[in-house]
């Protein structure tokens, strides 16, 4: 009997060995067909500020030239540096193509089909449309090249074994594209799509597990885990109208940074408002204020 359970336990350990070999070893993603899109620069300059790629990936405190990366990401897995998304040729995006920037900011997987860390926010980017994509693309074919080379993350072991971020996406990845909920407004269904996709809230607002994935049982109930030490509030329904938030208050704040007490927004909430939510529309505010403050306790996307 006892020889027979150590043969079903070998048995079993070698399974989940050839198996997360077989996955590390897999081809990942799909080739997305966009060539025949034409994307809006404008609308892709837009949705950039919307999806933070201004203040993650230029490093302003040190000078740094827009979107030419830099920026340093201190966590409990290693220190991530943001990558050149100027078009530099050497360094940066200047000889992608718009299939490869597709795979890359909603699957996760680099030109020469690597994965990348999900320090890269690209799960919520996964709700992109095509058009999306085309349009953030022509807005970045107008960034000049700067050809400085992006700084090498320093991971911690085994965070450093790229191929096992594989297993990663196969165990956490949700690729579902954003579908609205018919029940709801317009407002909120924007305002979901805002939040959940490219504004990525639960990044920061949602804690994460032992390998780095949200939680999705406590779906925006706040993290004490940020990089650098920072911790992040409850932005659920529950806890803003606790605190006294309104939809009117919610909205300008993101605009202005100001607080309903008269405060200030503190820590990485600076960033966001000064190179992100300040720029977008009353109407974008307004709905994500409107999904925010109203009911957002449905299963995370």
């Amino acid at each position: 009997m006892r020889k027979k359970t150590i043969v079903f336990f070998a048995g079993a350990a070698a399974f989940a060995v050839v198996s997360a070999l077989a996955v590390m070893l897999w081809p990942i993603g799909k080739e997305p067909q966009l060539e025949t899109l034409e994307g809006n620069a404008q609308r892709g300059a837009y949705l950039a500020r919307m999806s933070g790629c201004i203040a993650c990936h230029t490093d302003a405190e040190n000078g740094g030239a827009p979107l030419a990366g830099g920026v340093e990401l201190a966590t409990e897995f290693g220190t991530f540096y943001s990558p050149n998304l100027t078009m530099s040729a050497q360094h940066g995006m200047g000889e992608w193509t718009i299939e490869m920037f597709a795979k890359a900011v909603r699957q996760g997987v680099s030109p020469d089909g690597e994965p990348y860390y999900p320090s890269f926010p690209y799960p919520f980017y996964a709700k992109l449309t095509d058009q999306d994509i085309a349009d953030l693309w022509a807005a970045f074919q107008t960034v000049p090249g700067v050809d400085e080379p992006s700084k090498p993350h320093q991971m911690r072991f085994p965070y450093n074994m790229r191929a096992g971020l594989k297993v990663w996406r196969a165990a956490f990845l949700n690729p579902k594209p954003f579908e609205p909920d018919p029940s709801q407004s317009k407002a909120w269904n924007r305002g979901k799509y805002i939040v959940e996709g490219p504004a990525h809230c639960g990044a920061c607002h949602t804690p994460r597990n032992f390998a780095g994935a949200r939680e999705a049982s406590f779906k925006f109930q706040g993290a004490d885990k940020l990089p650098d030490g920072g911790k992040s509030p409850s932005i659920h329904s529950f806890a803003l109208k606790e605190k006294g938030w309104t939809q009117s208050t919610l909205a300008y704040a993101l605009k202005s940074g100001i607080k309903p007490d008269g405060d200030v927004f503190g820590g990485s909430m600076v960033e966001v408002v000064r190179d992100g939510t300040s720029f977008l529309t009353p109407q974008d505010l307004e709905a994500i204020a409107t999904y925010l403050v109203g009911a957002n306790d449905d299963a995370a996307q």
